[in-house]
């Protein structure tokens, strides 16, 4: 890619919330003028805190989410969405105030090359745009929340406001990639993101897509599902001697190793416990072998046994004890703020083994003036040989396996990208085997519903690089791309001999995107991470579950954050790139990533003492929040009361005469009598249909939805209203509805080619790319260097 336009992007955020804020701490990350157009009165993240009301000063959250930015107050008679002489605007509009979404869609076509984000529940537009909701209320429609827990029990929420710190990482990507466009004569744009989109993307484990594959002789996505969604994963996080430690065994060679651990090789040989249907049959014998075992051994004794048989493990840290990490220690991971008040993430990726200069201090109102950008706005040049898609002309070379991995290199995809996905035919993508639930079909590793969404608009090259004659082609192909990624541990791009230094050797402009799960150094950089790992470790998962349990992992959502942050990287070093002609090694590990949407957790307890726990469904925001049971089987309504006006309508709707008492006029009173509040809203949900009981509660104004059923997501209206998902015809699956990027920016189809069968253009890419004929490819496959079918 070749730049024409190389000044430092410059930022109005007019938004409110969480998700516009690390939006904005990401930009200035790259190296964006940031300015906080704050209401009248301040933004409330001034005063926001989870500890002691009393502590002087702006909040801690507002402190790391602020770094080195501007502030001025917006008068109340400004134009909402007037962008000041700014290239990029962030925005919020009220989902209750359509005239806002009007306004800011005629403020970005009066200005030509405008980039504008506007986060709202479910989108700009579609039959539930003006709906009220929450993050529990959106997590329960888009299919996310009914995932989640034991399937004869009420499900629960992601802790930790996850929903609010993805959306602002998916922005941030999404912004840079318009400004990288719009650099080379693309068009601006508005990225219409919906949080109901995202919340399904990242927590849904795409059950939809695996539905519809199994069911495609039966109707496919309209066939009906039996049952509840949900399990408990196990083994995951076990109570260890001295406190908790978190497991993963998605593969018949880890849960070997688990049970290999537990000194029990016959109960591998037998198989009774080699699959996870196996094990929830049997959990009650099952899971007293494992607390049995892991209750007599610590937490670094499991670990280390875990580690030498194979099995992905990490411990479950709390607010406390991340800290106290020694890969974090090793890494300085954490730094001091520019206050020197506490410690909080650094940023989550380095360029060659670096991090950004530091940002500074958080802005005061009083000591800065509205950005005198106007006067100094350049109109952006629009050509007609600019790119129809942001990254057009990007070639990617996609070595990444599972989810994390490839997400990244599907945003590059979706937003114009050439990426070509390489596999090994006897190592392919370890995504793939999800399809084995599907033998004994024909090509089963064709039907992976994992594979098949998060590796659409990709090209396929199966080649052996561990054959030097298949790692010759690889390095020609590293000549002719900007982009190489990778996301296995360490020490597997060592072993193939295709470190930094050889990437770079080939095409010193080529970028190198590392995703290991825990960084390049450090005493965890060979250990292997996936997820459920990286959420027990972070402390994501410490947030999840009821405080009555143990902690649960969110089950996914740290993969498409750790591809974000992944392909926001890349663009960061891509536009570097147009400045010094040089290819960088960046490094954007799954831990770091997640650690910076756990940033609450660590920076409460730096700043305040104050150790987030779990709280099960409610929030920190809102009271009464909760998921209560209604009619029939699995039906779970979840219902948000964020102001008093809502609390006014619940009072007035169930006319019951205890909710008239003062105490509960507040959202203090009604969170120190939540435990009473629950007993009525069960009382009163119990005796209705779900969705009489969601539109009754709409009609009032109050937050609600029905937990839906993650399989069925694409009957979701809104969902199709937008056409989120996308009927793909794939040459094995069939037509299956593919859930896309959950942001609209031209309102164009995301999808353009279906996920690619193994090595589905090997001669294409070999002869396109680097001349092959066709004898050599044949000879390349008779060599077996390449293949369309596996090698098992």
């Amino acid at each position: 890619m070749t730049g024409t336009d190389t000044r430092r992007p410059r930022v109005l955020d007019l938004s409110t919330g969480l998700a516009g804020a690390y939006t904005c701490l990401l930009l200035s990350y790259a190296g964006a003028d940031v300015a906080r157009a704050e209401p009248p009165g301040g933004d409330p993240l001034r005063r926001w805190r989870q500890g002691p009301a009393k502590a002087p000063g702006d909040g801690a959250l507002f402190e790391y989410l602020r770094q080195g930015q501007m502030a001025f107050t917006l008068s109340q008679d400004a134009d909402p969405f007037d962008p000041l002489g700014a290239d990029i605007i962030i925005t919020s509009p009220e989902p209750s105030e359509p005239l806002q979404a009007r306004q800011l869609q005629a403020a970005v076509a009066a200005h030509p090359g405008l980039i504008a984000v506007a986060f709202t529940p479910y989108g700009l537009r579609g039959p539930f745009a003006d709906r009220p909701a929450s993050d529990l209320t959106l997590e329960a429609d888009s299919g996310g929340l009914a995932i989640r827990g034991r399937s004869d029990r009420a499900p629960y929420q992601m802790g930790g406001r996850t929903c609010e710190w993805l959306a602002g990482a998916y922005a941030a990507a999404a912004t840079l990639a318009l400004w990288s466009g719009r650099c080379r004569g693309g068009a601006g744009g508005l990225i219409d993101l919906s949080q109901a989109e995202l919340l399904h993307a990242a927590a849904s484990n795409y059950l939809d897509v695996f539905h519809a594959v199994a069911h495609a002789d039966h109707g496919g996505a309209d066939a009906d599902p039996v049952g509840p969604p949900r399990t408990l994963e196990t083994p995951s996080i076990e109570r260890s001697s001295d406190g908790w430690v978190g497991f993963n065994t998605n593969s018949p060679h880890q849960i070997a190793g688990f049970l290999t651990m537990l000194g029990r090789p016959d109960l591998v040989a037998s198989g009774e416990y080699a699959t996870a249907a196996k094990r929830i049959g049997r959990i009650a014998e099952w899971q007293e072998l494992v607390t049995a075992w892991t209750s007599r051994h610590t937490s670094a004794q499991i670990i280390a046994l875990a580690e030498a048989n194979g099995v992905p493990v990490a411990p479950v840290s709390d607010s406390a004890s991340v800290a106290e990490l020694d890969q974090v220690i090793a890494r300085g991971t954490l730094v001091t703020a520019p206050s020197g008040r506490f410690q909080m993430p650094g940023q989550p990726w380095r360029i060659n083994g670096g991090r950004s200069p530091e940002l500074g201090p958080a802005p005061t109102v009083s000591a800065e003036r509205q950005p005198s950008w106007r006067s100094a706005a350049a109109t952006p040049v629009v050509t007609a040989g600019g790119p129809a898609r942001p990254l057009e002309g990007l070639r990617v070379l996609d070595l990444t396996t599972w989810w994390a991995g490839p997400s990244a290199t599907a945003f590059l995809a979706a937003l114009g990208a050439d990426v070509i996905h390489i596999e090994a035919p006897a190592r392919m993508d370890g995504a793939r085997m999800v399809g084995a639930a599907f033998l004994p079909r024909p090509q089963f590793w064709e039907l992976s519903n994992f594979f098949l969404t998060v590796n659409v608009n990709k090209r396929d090259l199966a080649i052996d690089l561990t054959s030097e004659r298949g790692r010759e082609l690889f390095l020609e192909l590293v000549a002719q791309s900007d982009v190489v990624v990778e996301n296995a541990t360490p020490r597997v791009m060592d072993k193939l001999k295709l470190g930094w230094d050889v990437i770079h050797a080939a095409n010193p402009r080529a970028i190198l995107t590392r995703m290991p799960a825990y960084g390049l150094d450090g005493p965890w950089r060979e250990r292997p991470g996936f997820a459920q790992n990286i959420e027990q470790a972070s402390g994501l998962a410490w947030l999840t579950g009821e405080p009555s349990d143990q902690p649960r992992i969110q089950r996914g959502p740290a993969d498409p954050n750790g591809g974000m942050h992944a392909a926001f990287a890349t663009l960061v070093a891509l536009e570097q790139r147009e400045r010094t002609g040089e290819g960088s090694l960046v490094e954007s590990s799954l831990f770091d990533a997640a650690l910076a949407i756990a940033a609450e957790l660590v920076i409460e307890w730096s700043a305040y003492q104050n150790p987030l726990l779990r709280m099960g469904n409610r929030s920190v925001t809102a009271a009464p929040q909760g998921v209560y049971a209604c009619q029939g089987p699995d039906n779970w309504l979840a219902l948000t009361v964020v102001t008093d006006g809502q609390w006014n309508a619940l009072v007035a709707l169930l006319d019951r005469v205890e909710l008239t008492a003062p105490e509960l006029a507040t959202e203090a009173g009604r969170r120190a009598q939540h435990d009473l509040l629950d007993v009525v809203l069960a009382e009163w949900s119990a005796a209705r249909e779900i969705e009489d009981a969601v539109t009754t509660l709409l009609n009032a104004g109050i937050p609600a939805a029905h937990a839906r059923d993650p399989r069925l997501a694409a009957r979701n209206p809104q969902f199709r209203d937008r056409g989120y998902h996308q009927l793909v015809d794939h040459p094995v699956a069939g037509t299956v509805p593919i859930p896309t990027l959950p942001f609209q920016i031209s309102g164009e189809p995301w999808i353009r080619t279906p996920a690619p069968t193994l090595g589905q253009h090997n001669a294409e890419i070999l002869s396109s790319l680097l001349g092959l004929s066709q004898p050599a490819i044949d000879q390349l496959t008779a060599d077996g260097v390449i293949a369309t079918t596996p090698k098992f």
